[in-house]
């Protein structure tokens, strides 16, 4: 209740900021009224102002464009109200009258010079230095925003930041942005304030002098001095607030967008080195001796800056040693320190690690895009199998060979690769029309033939039919692969309950329905694992749930339940698989065999399995391998079709042997795909 109490109160301060601005243009108000309006005006302009030049960072203030509004409205309805009184009663209030007699050393020709020269310092100098500080700085910011946007992925995938940091570091870029963009569109505000001002006086002095000769009987001379120092007044009251207001706008412009000190670090920067100090003392000492400069006044700043010098040295000596003390003091606390067992517990779902030669492709200050290329393997793998990918660790370990890398899941080693870096790997499609030269080496994702090449064979070897690729996106091709074929093992139940918080925003009734009433987390989590084993995307995962809940009332079997969801994505199962109009050749498996397997499914509390004997299997893989022998001689993909309730006993079964077997189930065919057997597994 407090909050809200607060947050209504400064509602209201503004909205009766505003509304006395407005009220004031049409509403004559007394010179009492005015002068506390004036005297509230200088103050906030300079509050503006010492809050610019002490805030830390420039978001701090990211509502000084909309200030700078609020400001010159209320500062030009001032105007109006001094001007009506001016004109009205020749008594525009103590304020305007001691500024146009003290100030002004109540003198016309004085206080015009120097009403004119606050006009041409703000308008000639400050207001056009900001006017284009704003308008580079809003370019450059806006031009830097992918590259920023790209450092924060890369980070993000090393695992130097996590999501919220990368979150609040992209929102800050956004924030700057904008800012940057409005404050270059609000120099115009103090721009055109100043022009104003200089007009609204000019037509005070001409419309006072003809009403004090009309109204008040004053000669000519009379009349413009007396009008002249009010108006001079009127305008100093006005364009002081204006110049604050201004210089505001060119310091917050010119600090830049990082946090610090702005005093302190001002004063480090001048001051620091006392070698430029010992440099100018001695300077202005020769300047006081060796001229007829007052040589009071030059040795005194020549030894006053000798002094300052001085201190700064010794200053700086004592930092340097309490820098190395501090240094010492804290290598000797982490060695004291207990070693921290926790975090050595914590397995990373991805490793990266490679060998120093490799550094230069992960660094970016040497050109590598090896970590963008990581930020695009994690998309590519949540557009084509509806999973987010855990976050890739790229670390370098001296322990490997130079041109060496593994790549770890869970923390275990699972593939390695080498490469030449400066080299590029050239690899025969098959329909190579001459040979080059090169080293012998195997294409480490798939392990075919290549052969590694210098950048002078590049062109050669493309000209002639070779796939040639860079090492980096041997890598990428290689990383891409492993995370393919993990990608079940590494889907845990937090990733399914994003998922489902994700979908439930949208569909919430189906969420409902089915977890946790029908089927509990690890239920749903072993399905899409099924699915991601073969290769299925989970991207349509309100089609997946609409599935479960169709039939999750009749049976829990997680194996069962991912039969049912694969034909009910045959749409996007045959896209993957089959190619529309086209006959595709695919494997079929003899119905004698079909009818052994269902009969040697034995049904247990944790699922069913094969009682089929061992010489049967062996008969029945020897079929398989020769019908994939021929296909693949064909130059085509083996594809083995099965009958729906055989599917997933005959792709449990060779698994073990043909891990990439693509098996699919007539269910799981669209209607529109033409098939063509041209072989049959017997056993």
């Amino acid at each position: 209740m407090e909050l809200t109490a607060s947050v209504k109160k400064t509602d209201v301060g503004i909205a009766l900021y505003l509304l006395a601005a407005v009220t004031f243009f049409v509403i004559p108000i007394p010179n009492y009224l005015l002068d506390v309006m004036i005297a509230f005006n200088i103050a906030t302009a300079l509050i503006i102002l010492m809050n610019t030049l002490f805030v830390q960072e420039v978001l701090d203030m990211s509502f000084f464009p909309t200030l700078l509004l609020f400001t010159t409205i209320f500062r030009i309805s001032l105007n109006v109200s001094s001007t009506r009184l001016i004109l009205s009663t020749g008594n525009p209030g103590n304020v305007v009258l001691t500024f146009g007699s003290f100030v002004g050393g109540n003198n016309l020709v004085i206080g015009a010079i120097i009403f004119l020269i606050l006009i041409v310092i703000q308008f000639m100098v400050i207001n056009k230095g900001s006017e284009r500080v704003a308008e580079v700085t809003a370019r450059f910011t806006l031009d830097a925003m992918p590259g920023k946007q790209m450092a924060i992925d890369a980070d993000l995938n090393t695992g130097a930041i996590d999501d919220a940091e990368a979150k609040r570091r992209r929102d800050k870029i956004q924030e700057e942005s904008s800012f940057f963009g409005a404050m270059d569109g609000a120099t115009k505000y103090v721009k055109g304030d100043a022009t104003a001002g200089l007009i609204i006086t000019v037509i005070n002095l001409a419309g006072g002098t003809v009403l004090g000769m009309l109204n008040q009987g004053l000669p000519f001379a009379e009349a413009i001095q007396q009008f002249g120092i009010i108006t001079i007044g009127d305008g100093l009251v006005s364009q002081i607030p204006s110049l604050l207001i201004s210089l505001s706008t060119g310091i917050l412009v010119t600090k830049g967008s990082k946090a610090a000190d702005f005093s302190g670090t001002l004063v480090k920067q001048l001051f620091g080195i006392p070698k430029v100090l010992y440099i100018v003392g001695g300077a202005m000492a020769f300047l006081g001796i060796a001229t007829p400069l007052n040589p009071v006044l030059f040795l005194a700043f020549g030894a006053a800056f000798a002094i300052t010098g001085y201190s700064m040295s010794k200053t700086i000596g004592e930092e340097e040693i309490e820098q190395e003390v501090a240094q010492e003091e804290n290598e000797a606390e982490e060695i004291r320190k207990p070693e921290n067992v926790v975090s050595l517990l914590s397995v990373d779902p991805i490793e990266l690690e490679f060998g120093y030669g490799i550094i230069p492709l992960a660094d970016v200050n040497q050109g590598g895009d090896l970590l963008d290329r990581v930020v695009m393997i994690r998309r590519q793998i949540a557009l084509e199998l509806g999973t987010v990918v855990p976050i890739i660790r790229l670390r370098d370990n001296i322990q490997l060979n130079p041109n060496q890398y593994i790549i770890k899941i869970k923390g275990i080693q699972v593939t390695e690769g080498e490469i030449l870096f400066d080299h590029y790997m050239a690899m025969n499609p098959g329909y190579v029309e001459e040979e080059i030269t090169g080293i012998p080496t195997y294409e480490p994702s798939f392990h075919l033939p290549a052969l590694w090449i210098t950048e002078s064979q590049r062109e050669r070897a493309e000209s002639l039919g070779y796939t040639v690729v860079d090492p980096p996106s041997i890598i990428a091709t290689h990383l891409t692969e492993v995370i393919r074929s993990h990608i079940a093992e590494l889907l845990t139940r937090q990733d399914v309950q994003n998922l489902i918080d994700n979908l439930k925003e949208t569909n919430p009734v189906i969420v409902e329905e089915l977890v946790p009433k029908l089927l509990g987390l690890g239920d749903v989590q072993k399905v899409l694992q099924n699915l991601l084993s073969e290769g299925v995307s989970i991207r349509d995962l309100l089609s997946i749930f609409e599935v479960l809940a169709d039939h999750a009332t009749t049976t829990h079997d997680t194996d069962v339940l991912t039969e049912y969801v694969r034909q009910g994505l045959k749409r996007a199962i045959s896209s993957r698989y089959f190619a529309p109009n086209e006959v595709t050749s695919v494997i079929t498996v003899d119905p004698k065999v079909e009818q052994d397997i269902m009969a040697s499914i034995k049904q247990t509390e944790q699922g069913a399995y094969l009682t089929l004997d061992p010489e049967r299997i062996q008969a029945i893989i020897k079929s398989l391998e020769e019908e994939i022998k021929k296909i693949e001689e064909m130059g085509k993909t083996p594809i083995v079709v099965t009958s729906p309730i055989v599917r997933m006993y005959f792709k449990g079964m060779t698994q073990d042997y043909f891990k990439d077997l693509i098996v699919v189930s007539y269910n799981e065919i669209d209607s529109n795909v033409e098939l063509s057997s041209v072989g049959m597994v017997t056993g």
